[in-house]
């Protein structure tokens, strides 16, 4: 059993929302999910697995730049700012600290409403206290 988390970070890699999804589904349906909860920014680092031109449009209806490389498939290629880009490793960083708790890493609860609960219980730890 596995899963993805799906997070929403500020620019110092702090998590803003988590959503959980299971491991074999479309990060597209994190990216929905996320979508209602997307505070006001300008722009958003997101990585290759969330390239849609639907999300992109939705992105743009919310007045967010989006800096998201496209998938090597593209038939034309997407222009993204590869300097702004490499900000994302703060969101991968954050996602390393939550799997320095080894109930996060090894994923004992297999609800995933727990394991949410878990998750958010550790960043609530790491970046709140």
């Amino acid at each position: 059993m596995n899963t993805k988390l799906h997070a929403i970070c500020d620019s110092y890699g702090r998590p803003l929302n988590l959503f959980v999804t299971a491991g074999q589904v479309s990060d597209y349906i994190g990216a929905l999910a996320l979508l209602s909860s997307l505070p006001d920014v300008e722009w958003l680092l997101e990585d290759r697995g969330y390239d849609a031109d639907w999300f992109r449009g939705a992105l743009k209806d919310k007045g967010v730049r989006a800096c998201i490389p496209g998938r090597k498939q593209r038939k034309t290629a997407i222009r993204y700012d590869k300097r702004r880009y490499k900000r994302r490793n703060r969101i991968e960083i954050m996602f390393g600290r939550l799997k320095d708790w080894r109930r996060v890493a090894t994923r004992y609860d297999r609800c995933p409403k727990v394991f949410l609960s878990a998750i958010a219980l550790a960043a609530l730890v790491i970046y709140c206290l």
